[in-house]
C-alpha cells in the first residue's frame, strides 16, 4: 500500500520557550491531563523501546502508572523478552504519541526494578483476573494454543480462589529520565521540539532541536 499522497498539516498548537516551564515533569504532567481531558483512549498508553546487550531492539506498548519525581513507572513479567533485554541492558526509551492533540514526548534513561512492597501494593489493587493473569501466563514464551493458558487460568482460580499473592516474576520497573524530548505539530513541518537533558547538579538544560 502506497501512502505517499496521504498529508496532514498541524495547526492545533505551538510550543515555545517563553511559556514551557524549566522541569520537563511538570510539562509531561500538564499535557497528559490535556490528553485526558480530551478523552483519548489509553492517554497513558506509551511504546516502550528495549535493546538486548548488542543492540538488537526491539518496541511494544505498555501502561503509565506512575510519573513523578524518581521517574516513569511501569509493570511487566520480569522473564518477558522486555523483561530480558532489560535485565542485558537497563537503558530504554518511551514514546508518547497523542495524534489527536498533535504531540508526541520521548524519554529516555536508565531502568531498574522498583521495591517488591511497591508491586505488591500495585498487584493488590488489580482486577482479581488480571492477577491471575499473571500467573497463568508465560509471557513471550511459547505456548501450544490458548486453550492452554485457558487450563491454567482455571487451575489458578482454585488454587487461588479469594487472594492472590504477586507472582515472583513480575513486578514493576521505574525509567529515570536522563533526557525528554516535547513535539508539537506546526504547518509546514516547520514542528516545534524540545529537548530537556538532566545535569549532574539535577537540574535540566532546555534547547531547541530543529524539526
Amino acid at each position: 500500500m502506497d501512502t505517499s499522497h496521504l498529508r496532514e498539516d498541524y495547526l492545533k498548537g505551538q510550543l515555545v520557550e517563553c511559556t514551557a516551564p524549566a522541569d520537563p515533569l511538570t510539562l509531561f504532567r500538564e499535557w497528559l491531563s490535556d490528553a485526558i481531558a480530551a478523552e483519548l483512549p489509553e492517554p497513558y498508553a506509551m511504546t516502550l523501546a528495549t535493546a538486548t546487550a548488542d543492540g538488537v531492539p526491539s518496541a511494544r506498548i505498555v501502561l503509565l502508572r506512575l510519573a513523578d519525581e524518581s521517574g516513569f513507572t511501569f509493570y511487566s513479567n520480569y522473564t518477558s523478552r522486555k523483561g530480558a533485554e532489560l535485565a542485558a541492558n537497563p537503558h530504554a526509551s518511551l514514546l508518547f504519541y497523542w495524534a489527536v492533540l498533535e504531540r508526541q514526548v520521548r524519554v529516555e534513561g536508565a531502568v531498574e526494578q522498583i521495591a517488591a512492597a511497591e508491586s505488591d501494593a500495585y498487584f493488590s489493587s488489580r482486577p482479581y483476573d488480571s492477577r491471575i493473569g499473571a500467573w497463568a501466563s508465560p509471557q513471550s514464551a511459547v505456548i501450544e494454543d490458548r486453550a492452554m493458558l485457558e487450563q491454567r487460568v482455571a487451575e489458578l482460580a482454585v488454587t487461588y480462589p479469594d487472594e492472590v499473592p504477586r507472582p515472583p516474576h513480575w513486578g514493576g520497573y521505574r525509567l529515570r529520565a536522563d533526557a525528554m524530548e516535547f513535539w508539537q505539530g506546526r504547518p509546514s513541518r516547520l514542528h516545534d521540539r524540545l529537548r530537556y537533558v538532566r545535569q549532574p547538579t539535577g537540574t535540566w538544560a532546555r534547547c531547541r532541536l530543529a524539526p
